[in-house]
């Protein structure tokens, strides 16, 4: 086989391959590395090697699997997310490795807090809301003017305090009327009303 507008030769392994297993090269007159990947790839390792720094090993996966360096686990293309900058078209981590830093990081950026500081609070509450004392705690609540966090509560009670505002005398007035006690106000004033005491 010879050299053609199909094939190259590597300069490394010299074996004849198809263009598509050369990294472009602006420079080479051809506009192909010398080397293919394949080649490429041991090269640019040994040479890592050889400054002493610390490279990690290649892991070998079958054809339509990319190995996630997070979690450590070989999965097939359907579990990664799209990225049209990689070399492979992949994201760096897997679906769920992603989901779990998205979390973490949001965890931080949002609430200031590690996932351990989340679970430190959980386990202090007994893993239970600390308003219905029902259902899990997985939710950060925190106050949105200072945006100190109050605990974590259940997806049901952490929606109610923010549908009602975050405001204690409207959750006072919601306990009241859950207890029979009607809500009559009296007008006062324009705007104003007064509850029977």
């Amino acid at each position: 086989m010879s050299e053609t507008e199909d094939a190259k030769r590597c300069s490394r392994c010299k074996e004849y391959k198809p263009r598509a297993a050369f990294a472009s090269n602006r420079a080479a007159r051809d506009g192909l590395q010398a080397y293919c990947r394949e080649c490429w790839a041991g090269y640019h390792q040994a040479r890592q090697i050889a400054k002493g720094k610390n490279v990690r090993p290649r892991v070998e996966t079958p054809e339509g699997y990319k190995y996630c360096r997070s979690c450590g686990e070989i999965k097939p293309h359907s579990e990664w997310h799209r990225n049209a900058t990689a070399s492979d078209g992949l994201s760096m981590s897997c679906k769920t490795c992603r989901a779990a830093k998205g979390r973490a990081d949001h965890l931080k950026r949002q609430y200031g807090l590690t996932e351990a500081e989340r679970d430190q609070m959980v386990a202090s509450q007994m893993g239970l809301c600390v308003i219905c004392l029902k259902a899990p705690a997985v939710h950060v609540d925190h106050c949105h003017k200072t945006g100190r966090v109050r605990g974590v509560l259940c997806f049901n009670c952490n929606s109610a305090i923010g549908k009602l505002g975050d405001d204690p005398d409207a959750v006072r007035r919601a306990a009241a009327y859950l207890e029979g006690i009607a809500w009559k106000p009296t007008l006062v004033a324009p705007g104003v009303y007064q509850l029977p005491s």
